[in-house]
């Protein structure tokens, strides 16, 4: 047996424990994930078990830190790192490597706790892919206030109430028209675009990944009805900001790992676009945000002026509004208490989420 495959194989060994030990602090300690700590956690038990038949006493025997020429070598952007969703990336990118180099070597050694590692390697992509779209979505970002406009619910022209919510503090639109055809709808949603562009707004479109790829739309918002998240992620891949209805931690933890970049979470009150949904209240939001805590959100469902401020107290930080805004007289003013709302209670929101997670 070759002395320099054992080196090999106990030195990506160490790199690839190491690399499992920093992807399941991260999703334990940043982001509470508990789904991506299980798995890390179990893939680590799984390789400790995969190369148990390796002779440890030949593993420690070949280290050999003191003469490894690549102590000494380091890359460019090795210690540069813009946060810990960068260590999480870097980690399952340095797993998979590692096991590779376990493989090939235990090829020489083993050939049966190479065809183990294998298995893991395959898990490790899975995993690093999960990684990958969970720091993805945090880095979109988190809207305050998206609108939902549908024109057969609009007081004025739907024009009008696009571009007041947008002044009133509107940082997203969501074309929301389930009786249009295809064609009036792409229409209907470059429309919608061509206002909200220029001012940095994103247009999002409702249920249709067709139509939002076609109208060159900033997302999509799939409902539990709609195309699986997972299938619309592989046809836009990072295209669109894709978001999804949930309505249980089981709902969202599979949207999320699924490759959903926001969920809205819902409903908190009664709501008339969804009549027969029986509300959740904040108890699912505070749980959903105790869950997934950075998570970009929006809460749903009879939001309101007024209503908003207990829902900040559980943790929400932003929310998606329809009637209350496309039936109102004036758009912009109960676009701008709402988001009054959430800014002045965002300290106390904050507080009230860390004194529940203690």
């Amino acid at each position: 047996m070759s002395a320099a495959a054992f080196r090999m194989i106990d030195a990506n060994l160490n790199r690839a424990r190491e690399a499992i030990r920093a992807l399941e602090d991260v999703a334990r300690f940043a982001w509470n994930d508990r789904g991506i700590s299980e798995e890390a956690k179990a893939l680590r038990h799984a390789l400790q078990s995969a190369v148990a038949a390796l002779p440890a006493d030949r593993l420690a025997s070949a280290r050999d830190v003191e003469g490894d020429v690549g102590t000494a070598l380091s890359g460019a952007n090795e210690y540069g790192r813009a946060g810990l969703g960068d260590v999480a990336v870097a980690a399952g990118k340095r797993l998979g490597e590692a096991l590779r180099a376990v493989e090939e070597a235990a090829k020489t050694v083993d050939p049966a706790v190479a065809r183990a590692v294998e298995v893991l390697r395959y898990r490790a992509y899975a995993l690093d892919a999960r990684v990958a779209l969970r720091v993805r979505a945090s880095a979109r970002g988190q809207w305050r206030l998206c609108v939902l406009v549908t024109r057969a619910h609009c007081r004025l022209g739907w024009e009008e109430v696009v571009a007041r919510a947008i002044a009133g503090g509107a940082d997203a639109i969501q074309v929301r028209e389930k009786v249009l055809s295809g064609r009036e709808l792409v229409a209907h949603a470059r429309a919608v675009r061509a206002i909200c562009a220029p001012r940095g707004v994103a247009t999002i479109v409702n249920d249709r990944l067709d139509v939002a790829l076609a109208a060159d739309a900033d997302g999509v918002h799939l409902g539990t009805d709609d195309l699986p998240v997972r299938e619309a992620r592989r046809i836009a891949g990072a295209a669109l900001r894709i978001g999804a209805s949930t309505h249980s931690l089981a709902e969202a933890r599979a949207a999320i790992d699924a490759g959903a970049d926001h969920c809205g979470v819902g409903a908190m009150y009664e709501s008339g676009l969804k009549p027969g949904l029986a509300p959740s209240g904040a108890a699912y939001l505070r749980a959903f945000v105790e869950e997934f805590p950075g998570f970009p959100h929006l809460a749903i469902g009879g939001i309101a002026p007024g209503r908003v401020k207990s829902l900040v107290g559980a943790g929400c930080r932003g929310v998606a509004v329809s009637s209350a805004i496309c039936g109102a007289a004036d758009p912009e003013a109960v676009a701008r208490a709402i988001v009054a709302e959430l800014e002045v209670d965002a300290t106390a929101g904050a507080r009230s989420i860390a004194g529940g997670a203690a």
